[in-house]
């Protein structure tokens, strides 16, 4: 980056306006719909809607605002990845990795998420709505404590979490 975009982005930051999103990288998305293991790339809101895509590593991948509803992604690696604004509506996440993952604001209501791996990761404002988790490991009360869910949410045993509103 030359002296001037430096400076020219330092200036926005001050200005408190945002630059403007990296975007997504077309060719490792398509690579990923087509099945392929993809760590640290760029899928930033990708459609991986109604896939199936079992056993996948997207390990510190950037997935944000990315499409994941009714995708079956059972024993995937998304740990250390940037999921924020995820949308993984109804999908099955059985054994997945999320481990120091950044889930902030993604919505998994409805979502199988058996045996996934949360250690670390981040859930502020996670909508858990419905999802069946009960058997999900490295959850703690206070990461559950800034998520959100409901009277069907799935938890294990000694857990709970905020209604959403």
């Amino acid at each position: 980056m030359t002296s001037f975009a430096k400076t020219f982005a330092l200036a926005l930051l001050a200005t408190g306006l945002a630059l403007p999103a990296s975007a997504q990288n077309a060719g490792q998305i398509a690579r990923v719909q087509a099945g392929a293991h993809c760590p640290g790339c760029n899928l930033f809101q990708a459609d991986l809607a109604n896939r199936t895509l079992n056993g996948k590593n997207l390990a510190g991948a950037r997935l944000r605002q990315a499409d994941l509803s009714a995708a079956v992604m059972n024993r995937t690696d998304f740990s250390g990845g940037d999921l924020r604004d995820v949308e993984a509506y109804g999908g099955v996440f059985g054994g997945a990795s999320f481990a120091r993952a950044n889930l902030t604001n993604a919505s998994f209501v409805g979502a199988f998420l058996e045996r996934a791996n949360f250690s670390g990761a981040i859930l502020s404002g996670v909508n858990f709505s419905g999802a069946e988790m009960d058997r999900a490991r490295g959850l703690s009360q206070a990461q559950l404590n800034r998520a959100c869910g409901d009277g069907a949410t799935r938890l294990p045993r000694g857990l709970t979490i905020p209604t959403c509103r």
